[in-house]
């Protein structure tokens, strides 16, 4: 049978099992059934046999369905979050700076002139680094660096499976994503963490977010950038016999981008990146003054897509990532309607009693939480779906044994946002794959790299940095 077809008969047999048996001592009958939609829904998102959004359309009207929830409306309160509202307008403005080419005249004009090899990839480094500040998806930069790279290893005569080639897509997939935990607004799984930090631990702020976030974020992404480099043999020489040449040739002058980089911004251009500016000004603004953060990233939307400017049209819409959208909204709703039934509690309960946490040194239980987080996350294609479906356990045991739940929250974050073990965990690392030489063995191997390199700096900042700023 194939993976999808088991994950169908997994999900009947879950079905049959919440309906038929009894409950056992502690959990209600409405608790089983809440359980017993998360666990469908958790199969067929992992499995995939039908679309994220049939998955999560089943998922919550399967709430109702069962009478886990009074009402339907009940059952859909995950989609009133301003999460899935923001997560759209992010997604489309997004878009739109790729639709406008902004994206690739930004890289050329980041990406500076190569003396070396090594300084090249530093530098590719850097400015995907700068272009995270607009654009939130990784995936993104990644598809706009990667014919970039191509160029560039073109002009030192590079082979395809080179260590600069295997370097620079190692920072395109496995580092790259790293920049988009510095900022709220900077992609799924910063949204996720910042909303259920926001609704089940204390009122978080774009600003508050970036004096939390930016300083880890940024040490991490570049701990994470030199051990690409040094993860990989990179010579200074080319590989091929008139290497020695081109490489002095691509040493002397600057990299040819064909003018893209010289460019004059066009109308379009200008108007986004105008747009895109006022938002993240009004983020800042807005933490100070109360303003609710979705509003400046709507509002960029509507302008963007007014007739006499255009940038966003009907066509747009269709091309965001629904099946994210929808997922998240679906999980929002299977999680309210867990902590309703005393679900969640039960889960911590059980797992307390397998794993003796009352036994355990404070550092002891966030180090197996964080396990727990890391576990999960490897069974997700995204990120985001992960931390929306661990992040409120964990946030449970935390509160149980008084364990700093924002500190916690921010650590998850990091080491969830670091670790990907599979290609599919992370579109970005199944991009850079696809079109670079990078083996399986290469993304694992990486993967532990950056995942042992985010549980240090999560514990600095535990115990030096974030006690100083909160």
């Amino acid at each position: 049978m194939s993976p999808r077809a088991v994950g169908l008969a997994i999900s009947v047999v879950v079905l049959c099992i919440g309906l038929f048996t009894q409950p056992p001592t502690g959990l209600s009958v409405t608790g089983q059934r809440a359980i017993t939609v998360f666990l469908i829904a958790l199969t067929l998102w992992l499995t995939k046999p039908v679309p994220y959004i049939i998955s999560s359309v089943l998922s919550v009207t399967l709430l109702f369905s069962l009478g886990t929830v009074d009402s339907f409306a009940a059952a859909t309160t995950g989609y009133a979050s301003s999460l899935v509202f923001f997560l759209l307008a992010l997604l489309l403005l997004g878009n739109a700076i790729a639709d406008v080419g902004l994206d690739q005249q930004l890289a050329h004009q980041l990406l500076s002139t190569e003396s070396t090899p090594q300084h090249t990839l530093r530098s590719i480094a850097g400015s995907m680094l700068g272009l995270a500040l607009i654009m939130p998806s990784a995936m993104a930069r990644a598809v706009t660096f990667i014919p970039i790279v191509d160029q560039i290893s073109s002009e030192f005569n590079y082979s395809e499976d080179s260590g600069f080639e295997r370097a620079a897509f190692l920072l395109l997939g496995h580092v790259n994503p790293i920049a988009s935990m510095a900022l709220m607004t900077g992609g799924g799984m910063a949204l996720v963490t910042s909303e259920i930090v926001n609704t089940s631990v204390q009122p978080i702020s774009w600003v508050d977010w970036a004096i939390l976030m930016v300083p880890p974020t940024l040490l991490l992404y570049v701990l994470a950038a030199f051990a690409a480099i040094i993860f990989t043999t990179i010579d200074d020489q080319t590989d091929s016999s008139s290497g020695d040449t081109a490489s002095n040739d691509a040493q002397e002058s600057t990299l040819e981008t064909d003018g893209k980089g010289t460019q004059q911004l066009s109308r379009d251009q200008w108007i986004v990146g105008a747009v895109t500016s006022g938002a993240v000004v009004s983020w800042i603004v807005g933490s100070f003054v109360g303003l609710p953060t979705v509003l400046p990233a709507v509002v960029a939307v509507t302008i963007l897509s007014l007739p006499r400017i255009g940038v966003i049209t009907a066509a747009d819409a269709t091309d965001v990532s629904w099946g994210i959208i929808f997922l998240i909204g679906a999980m929002l709703s299977i999680l309210d309607a867990m902590q309703a039934t005393g679900a969640i509690q039960y889960i911590v309960d059980i797992l307390t009693v397998l794993v003796p946490f009352g036994v355990l040194a404070e550092w002891q239980i966030i180090a197996v939480l964080l396990a727990i987080a890391v576990g999960v996350r490897v069974l997700f294609s995204t990120g985001s779906a992960a931390i929306v479906v661990v992040l409120p356990i964990v946030l449970e045991f935390a509160g149980e044994y008084a364990i700093n739940r924002l500190y916690l929250a921010l650590a998850v974050l990091l080491v969830v946002g670091s670790t990907t073990l599979l290609p599919f965990n992370t579109t970005a690392v199944l991009v850079s794959m696809d079109h670079g030489p990078l083996s399986h063995r290469d993304i694992a191997s990486f993967g532990f790299v950056t995942m042992a390199l985010s549980l240090v700096v999560a514990v600095c900042a535990w115990i030096v940095y974030w006690p100083i700023v909160t």
